[in-house]
């Protein structure tokens, strides 16, 4: 044990002088140490930057005036920078962590040295003047850089950025190498909203899933659309959006700094509620997923527009109507009120509004469309609120002008 020590403490001393006899001959140029790999027939380095020194070796050749080959990549999407810092900002107010993925960038292997060390390890050494081309990542890129020259720079100057660096001088491989590794697929958003951090709507709608039967085992928590033929009836980007409208009247609101535990128990009150003295969602609000058939599930989504998107957008505005905000419940009352209502697709108060009738369908024995818009969605919550007696209707022309 103890002759390992030793060897182990020779071994970094001599590591040491190896490195400190480099680092002093180019301690005027951009040195960083590396790690070599191949791929795909590619020598590639992985080397960390210090935030501070990302604006200054990478820029960005993104292609401009409709015209792909003034560039290495697709012209800036415009705000997705800001999206990026702003993610940032958040999480650093909060103290919590974050993280962004690796930038990949490419340089011809004549304008820098690489010296090797030992196996792949290797000290990158970036003349003054030598920049990298960023193939992916720009975005990130021009968050960081902004971040750094802003009065917020302090906030992330101590962090280090990951940069897969690719050995290649060929402009139209580096074309190539951009749109290679644009073909992944975007992740689907209840995939994305089953992976948020446990707080606002994303924490209330984790908790209102497990704890709403209708919701509990009967919801796609991957993919973009909720499976039939798996008994699922909705997604977590349906339930999000009822929380954030029962809350705040509003798809988008994030209800950051809302307290889950009481929101989240607030709502599955007023839900349990609605669904169990519901005549139309009744039987699959008390049916285990086990126990319901494909048919049963089918139906539901066909006959009852709960079953929907939209029913469960208008259901979240109009609870948000009856949230008392001071004392942190929804009025038993009207959400019995709201529960006895026809959420039947034949309901009269869906027609012309959410759900139309086609004179000319494909199919005639689906004459209907099902409408999303928000003229739509707002024409059906005012016309339940009418029904109940919550709101007066709008005067007619005649009282008007009388």
């Amino acid at each position: 044990m103890f002759d390992n020590q030793i060897d182990n403490r020779e071994l970094n001393q001599n590591l040491r002088q190896v490195l400190e006899s480099y680092l002093l001959k180019y301690y005027r140029e951009k040195h960083f140490l590396g790690l070599r790999f191949r791929q795909g027939k590619r020598d590639m380095i992985q080397i960390n930057v210090p935030a501070h020194d990302l604006p200054i070796i990478l820029q960005t050749k993104h292609s401009e005036n409709n015209d792909p080959d003034s560039g290495k990549n697709r012209p800036e999407v415009q705000g997705h920078a800001e999206e990026v810092k702003q993610y940032i900002m958040k999480r650093i107010e909060k103290d919590k962590p974050w993280i962004l993925g690796t930038l990949t960038a490419n340089i011809d292997p004549d304008l820098i040295k690489v010296i090797e060390i030992a196996r792949e390890l290797c000290l990158v050494v970036i003349p003054r003047g030598v920049k990298l081309d960023i193939t992916d990542g720009q975005h990130r890129k021009s968050a960081i850089h902004e971040l750094i020259e802003s009065s917020e720079g302090a906030l992330i100057g101590d962090n280090d950025f990951p940069i897969t660096l690719v050995l290649e001088k060929d402009f139209n491989q580096c074309q190539t190498d951009f749109r290679d590794m644009a073909q992944s697929k975007a992740l689907d958003k209840s995939l994305l909203l089953s992976f948020g951090e446990f707080e606002g709507r994303i924490g209330i709608m984790k908790t209102i899933q497990e704890q709403v039967p209708i919701f509990k085992d009967k919801t796609e928590r991957i993919k973009n659309t909720p499976s039939t033929k798996k008994k699922l009836i909705y997604t977590s980007n349906y339930i999000v959006k009822l929380v954030s409208c029962a809350f705040a009247n509003d798809i988008n609101a994030e209800l950051e700094n809302w307290d889950v535990e009481t929101s989240s128990n607030a709502l599955m009150n007023a839900l349990n509620k609605f669904f169990s003295e519901c005549e139309q969602t009744k039987q699959i609000f008390e049916t285990e997923t086990q126990d319901l058939t494909v048919e049963k599930v089918a139906d539901f989504k066909e006959y009852c527009i709960l079953g929907r998107y939209v029913g469960l957008e208008v259901l979240g505005k109009l609870l948000y109507s009856i949230y008392d905000k001071n004392n942190h419940y929804f009025d038993n009352d009207k959400v019995h009120q709201l529960s006895q209502i026809d959420w039947s697709r034949k309901g009269q108060l869906w027609t012309g509004n959410i759900v139309t009738i086609d004179p000319n369908p494909k199919n005639p024995a689906k004459p209907y469309k099902i409408s999303m818009s928000m003229s739509s969605v707002k024409i059906a919550v005012d016309k339940v609120k009418i029904e109940l007696g919550w709101i007066q209707p709008p005067p007619t022309q005649f009282q008007l002008y009388s």
